[in-house]
């Protein structure tokens, strides 16, 4: 078969399959400088004007996902801190949410008992909050906090008691790997864990979050709320593996980690030449 029939039949298989594309954002989508190009923006709002299933799915909150991808208009379902929740991108409305249960508790003595004091996420009294405590916090948090001055989630407290209020859904460590390692150890198999270097700060991060949250299980959610019979995904690192695994079509950045690159149904273009925008374009455009 030559390549032109490969590609008629793909284009249809495009068109008659009700299809959600699902990408990472950081090292993915966004280029080095933390921001979707005005191409990207451009081919994004346009494919989904036209119907087209296009969504996001990062670590980042509702608040830091939508900043750096104030292009993208487009009216659609965004996957935010690694799967806790499914929000609507218009209402910001929670579609789908996971919480931790009451074994939260325990994990944050224990991170306690061993000298790491994380920002813990949770809504207190209706509303979303990020909460420290601010003399006990590494240089690497500090980092962290600062590149969010300004933020109203923003919740310094006084003790690490108060790190526990709430319905707490994310817990960020960000600290010595000596420190985090064994507790990743522990709790891999028990909370979803994210452990790995930040990819602008060279920081060493673990997050850890309830079982169900997670970028596959949230993508798994949004496809069945849409309806779509088939999932491709775009992505760079370790963590997008899981949500490699669970797609009919998977691409890798050629920035992308060499172990993702394994999983991957083929390399496309790096993130700073726009390839998943470009794959688009190429493909629906």
């Amino acid at each position: 078969m030559c390549y032109e029939e490969k590609l008629c039949i793909r284009t249809m298989e495009v068109f008659c399959l009700k299809t959600l594309y699902v990408s990472d954002l950081d090292g993915t989508l966004l280029r080095s400088n933390e921001a979707t190009s005005e191409y990207t923006n451009n081919v994004i709002n346009s494919l989904t004007d036209r119907g087209i299933f296009f969504s996001y799915a990062t670590a980042r909150s509702l608040i830091t996902a939508k900043k750096v991808t104030r292009g993208i208009n487009a009216q659609i379902p965004l996957i935010v801190y690694n799967g806790a929740f499914v929000i609507d991108n218009v209402t910001e409305e929670i579609l789908i949410g996971n919480y931790f249960d009451e074994s939260v508790y325990k994990l944050l003595d224990e991170l306690f008992a061993n000298n790491v004091y994380p920002i813990v996420y949770a809504y207190i009294e209706g509303k979303e909050r990020f909460s420290f405590v601010s003399e006990l916090c590494t240089d690497g948090m500090k980092k962290f906090l600062y590149s969010r001055s300004g933020d109203i989630r923003t919740n310094s407290v006084n003790t690490t008691d108060e790190l526990k209020m709430g319905d707490i859904f994310y817990v960020t460590c960000i600290d010595e790997p000596e420190k985090l390692e064994p507790i990743y150890d522990k709790y891999k198999d028990i909370f979803h864990c994210v452990y790995q270097t930040d990819i602008y700060t060279k920081e060493q991060w673990l997050e850890i979050m309830p079982l169900a949250a997670s970028k596959s299980n949230a993508i798994r959610q949004l496809k069945a709320l849409l309806g779509c019979e088939k999932l491709v995904v775009f992505g760079d690192g370790k963590n997008d593996i899981d949500m490699f695994e669970l797609a009919d079509e998977s691409y890798a950045v050629e920035n992308a980690h060499e172990d993702l690159k394994k999983y991957a149904t083929d390399i496309i273009l790096s993130n700073d030449e726009d390839g998943v925008a470009k794959w688009l374009d190429g493909m629906l455009g």
